[in-house]
């Protein structure tokens, strides 16, 4: 029979259902939340005193690289910083008298790992933002083994042949099944756009292409305006839980805000997510404004005012990481800026990729911009619903910097503080002085929790309500946000307990979530013909089937 457990209390966040800062019991049993029991006499099997500490449900994050080819790239290019006194994971003894896996940290960390050091922070799920579908195999295994959370992927679909082939012919019929067929195959949770339509004219023309919305891409008749649109307009006729996730093109580009904009347009209403938008939102580069600034403003009232558009930010944090992305020009382009190592990949018929080191700094005017243009649109935003925190680990910082991100956001004293420490040529860029705006612990839970799984349309989880998966988070309440948030108290997963003050305490195996969409077959006859006759792997040999996904 079941354990039925009470946590008793608590002072519970718990946005989705209303919840702010409410003193509360909670139960679960079976890995599930439940309704507190009707009947007086019935008894909890084990009960938790949380009486003095907050409770929010397990965090998710909605944009992160933790699985597949440019990660594996990563984690070899980066063999330095997996080297630095302290980047080896110890094993650990567990409550069940087994083993936590050891593993190395790091800017990219390995696998066991990645799940370990989520769950530690409190989160019990991770979604990898871009993988190319031919990488879909390779991801799941190494999902597979980052236990303890649940997780799944996006595929890339910006770029694709394809798609891009039916987009041009007006067969949105095409697009509509091929998505769903391309979703089912690879087992994966979203479509991705990146640099749409911009990483193919990379390939095709090389160096020093910046791609607009709307020149034609080569070979293909057809513009990333009309990729993003026809490709979004699918997603959300399919009806998909999160229908499209895009990284805007000309990411980092001075003067890029416009595209950023027009891009928001391009959606013609339909629901879409911009991703790491922090990246897409500057000022300059042209006669009328010659240096980088920030365009949050103008951004963010677009989103205010527009429903049908979230946003998760790309928050970049000062120090040693590494840049990966399948947006392969911009891995050039960063390349030819820090001279560093740096590694590219052509995906067949659908990507690219680039990698390399990066440092920010805080003293470089530029990366202060960026840390400060992330921060303005965490305040800028309206509704904190529909914007996410992230830090497009590793790319703006590791996920481990999510509990300095939350103090910055909780704490203007503290942020003006970092700000004084910045070239002082940033206030002239940037509103960050004069926002005042600070995050209350329900808003927190809202960017970290509730709105990701919202947007994700994860019913069973970001929420503490009966029939959610017992993922909970419990804290012990501190000032110092950055305290709080780094080392809670508890964490359950499904119920299990996973982590007390630190330390692992089971090694649980989470699930890997995607879709399985419907679809006319009839309307793809002639697809294994076409597929056979351009990828390098036979049609029948593509798809992965629900025994691969591993444990």
């Amino acid at each position: 029979m079941a354990t039925l457990t009470k946590i008793a209390g608590g002072t519970v966040y718990d946005p989705a259902n209303g919840i702010e800062g409410e003193v509360r019991d909670l139960w679960f049993s079976a890995g599930r939340m439940v309704a507190p029991p009707s009947d007086p006499g019935v008894k909890a099997d084990r009960v938790i005193d949380a009486a003095g500490l907050v409770i929010m449900p397990g965090g998710v994050d909605m944009h992160c690289h933790i699985a597949g080819p440019k990660v594996n790239v990563g984690r070899k290019l980066r063999a330095d910083d997996r080297r630095d006194p302290g980047a080896a994971l110890e094993r650990t003894r567990l409550r069940d008298g087994g083993w936590a896996r050891s593993g190395t940290l790091g800017s990219v960390p390995s696998t066991f790992a990645t799940a370990y050091k989520y769950a530690a922070l409190g989160y019990t799920a991770a979604f990898d933002a871009a993988v190319p579908p031919l990488g879909a195999r390779q991801a799941h295994q190494e999902l597979a083994d980052t236990p303890s959370i649940d997780r799944g992927f996006y595929t890339l679909v910006g770029n694709n042949h394809y798609l891009m082939e039916q987009i041009a012919a007006g067969e949105p019929d095409g697009v509509e099944a091929y998505l769903a067929w391309l979703l089912s195959a690879t087992k994966s949770y979203a479509p991705k756009l990146v640099n749409p339509g911009g990483v193919e004219v990379w390939k095709q023309l090389g160096a020093g292409q910046s791609t607009g919305l709307d020149d034609l891409v080569p070979t293909f008749d057809v513009t990333p305006r009309e990729i993003i649109l026809g490709i979004t307009r699918a997603a959300n006729t399919l009806g998909l839980p999160h229908p499209v996730h895009i990284h805007c093109n000309q990411l980092g580009m001075p003067g890029n805000w416009r595209t950023t904009l027009e891009t928001m347009n391009a959606l013609e209403g339909h629901r879409g997510h911009l991703t790491h938008i922090q990246f897409h939102s500057y000022g300059g580069g042209d006669a009328e404004e010659t240096s980088l600034s920030s365009q949050v403003a103008e951004l963010a009232e677009y989103v205010n005012s527009h429903q049908n558009l979230s946003v998760d930010v790309g928050q970049v944090m000062f120090g040693n990481t590494t840049s990966m992305t399948g947006d392969g020009p911009l891995g050039y382009y960063l390349r030819n800026i820090y001279g560093d190592r740096w590694y590219s990949a052509d995906g067949e018929v659908e990507s690219g990729c680039g990698v390399m080191p990066i440092e920010y700094k805080n003293k470089n005017l530029v990366h202060a911009l960026q840390w400060a243009i992330g921060l303005e649109w965490y305040l800028a935003v309206d509704d904190p619903w529909r914007v996410v925190m992230s830090t497009d680990h590793p790319n703006g910082g590791s996920f481990l910097a999510y509990p300095e991100i939350i103090r910055l956001l909780a704490d203007r004293t503290y942020r003006s503080d970092v700000l004084a420490t910045c070239p002082k040529g940033l206030l002239e860029r940037t509103a960050l002085a004069d926002m005042d705006r600070e995050y209350t612990l329900h808003e927190i839970a809202i960017i970290t929790r509730a709105g990701p799984a919202r947007l994700l349309g994860l019913k069973q989880k970001g929420h503490l309500g009966p029939g959610a998966d017992a993922d909970i988070t419990i804290y012990t309440p501190s000032e110092n946000y950055a305290e709080m948030f780094q080392l809670p108290r508890m964490v359950f997963k499904a119920g299990e307990l996973l982590v007390e003050q630190g330390e692992i305490r089971t090694a649980t195996t989470g699930r890997t979530l995607h879709v399985d969409v419907p679809y006319d077959e009839a309307r793809l006859a002639k697809l294994p013909e076409w597929f056979n006759s351009r990828y390098s792997l036979e049609f029948e040999n593509f798809a992965v089937s629900e025994e691969e996904l591993g444990r």
